[in-house]
């Protein structure tokens, strides 16, 4: 008798310990899970400004210009100097370094054509303009605009005129000239007729579309939290080579207590917004304002969706038309990260002020006061609280980091293995 109780025990033991994960996630449970899956992402949304964005030659030529050093001041530079492949199209450091030091955080390419906004402040309104930016940017390529159509025209000609018609004639790119250099480079520039002036600036963009073709192509793949959410969502049982018992504990918090999703959201574990969460500023001299003012410099771009190089007809660019730009929450905000492949891009937030996953936790547990604007976390009493407190212990808080750690993928490029 003894032995077969014990026998019943072990045998009850062992059932428990192989019943199947999708027992312990409710139905609606699942379908917030099936929400962050990968396939739900789909294609990139298109692009009506830029007529070239999925033409297969487009991105062939911008992934030469891409890693084509040649586009900076020093002919050191290139896109992939701080946007790195074996990195995750990132650089790892705490802030942007080209020919200078920036006061930003490089940000990931991958799946960055699913945005609506650009930058951590959203001050471009699409992919490829926001390509031309660092490009005369004197801390990053360092680069005039002149001396870079005239890279397209020793370098790259066949392969833009096929794409976009006749560049400029080479007689009228001498010097260096463009409108955001150097003192020097500026008066060249406003010498140039407006005929050149112009005809520079639509091969100029026309650069930015081809970059931001082949940008496109590139997404993340499919991580272990992504087979955990298709096994679980098709109700069979997942095994520790999935998710772990820490990092489903984690994926909980995610979703549930620690409200991680309520921004985190999507397949892209991003809702594509800007929040002021409080974040330290890198320099407390001088807090960056982030979205704030960077409304007015999304307005006034040349190179915007309503601009003249743009492709799409004014209705379709409905994001910058109707933008609001006297939001007191964009004060200080930035937008939110994705969160894919975030275990191999610390430093965190977005000038580097975190060195680790969970010191970006005890951040947002400890909640504190902004130092400019009014941070969204919720302080027991706080007048700007929007949000209920969280509270984890440290626990929690280390389930919470395993599981982030199972966001990680490998990046793909369309059209190659991955």
């Amino acid at each position: 008798m003894k032995h077969t109780l014990l026998a019943a025990a072990l045998a009850l033991l062992l059932l428990s310990a192989f019943r199947p994960v999708t027992e312990s996630w409710t139905p609606a449970e699942r379908a917030a899970l099936s929400a962050l899956h990968i396939s739900r992402l789909g294609a990139a949304p298109p692009d009506p400004s830029n007529a070239v964005a999925d033409r297969p030659e487009a991105a062939a030529l911008g992934r030469r210009l891409f890693f084509d050093a040649r586009l900076s001041a020093n002919g050191r530079v290139s896109c992939a100097s701080c946007h790195a492949p074996e990195r995750g199209f990132q650089d790892g450091r705490p802030v942007g370094q080209g020919l200078a030091t920036g006061s930003r955080r490089t940000m990931p390419v991958p799946a960055a054509a699913h945005a609506d906004w650009f930058f951590w402040d959203g001050r471009k309104d699409s992919l490829w303009s926001q390509a031309l930016g660092p490009l005369e940017d004197a801390a990053e390529h360092g680069a005039n605009r002149v001396q870079l159509v005239r890279l397209l025209a020793e370098a790259y000609r066949p392969e833009y005129e096929a794409l976009f018609g006749p560049l400029p004639p080479q007689a009228a790119l001498t010097g260096a000239a463009s409108p955001l250099g150097t003192a020097a480079e500026r008066a060249a520039w406003a010498r140039l007729p407006e005929a050149q002036q112009q005809a520079v600036d639509r091969a100029f963009a026309n650069l930015g579309k081809a970059i931001a073709a082949y940008e496109r192509t590139l997404m993340p793949g499919e991580s272990r939290f992504d087979r955990y959410v298709a096994t679980v969502t098709a109700g069979r049982a997942a095994d520790e080579a999935l998710l772990s018992p820490a990092e489903v504990r984690g994926l909980r918090l995610f979703i549930g207590k620690a409200q991680c999703v309520s921004c985190h959201a999507g397949p892209l574990l991003t809702d594509q917004h800007f929040h002021n969460t409080g974040v330290p500023p890198r320099d407390p001299r001088r807090p960056d304002p982030g979205r704030a003012p960077a409304v007015a410099r999304a307005l006034a771009d040349p190179f915007n969706c309503l601009g003249h190089h743009s492709d799409a007809p004014p209705q379709r660019c409905a994001e910058l038309r109707y933008i609001a730009d006297d939001d007191p929450h964009m004060q200080a905000a930035f937008k939110t990260p994705g969160l894919r492949n975030v275990a191999e891009r610390a430093p965190y937030m977005h000038a580097g002020q975190f060195a680790t996953l969970e010191q970006v936790i005890t951040h947002y547990v400890a909640a504190p006061d902004a130092v400019l604007g009014h941070s969204e976390l919720a302080r027991a009493g706080h007048p700007h609280a929007e949000r209920r407190p969280i509270a984890l212990g440290d626990a929690e808080a280390a389930d919470l980091a395993a599981f982030l750690r199972s966001l990680s993928a490998p990046v793909c490029e369309r059209g190659q293995p991955c």
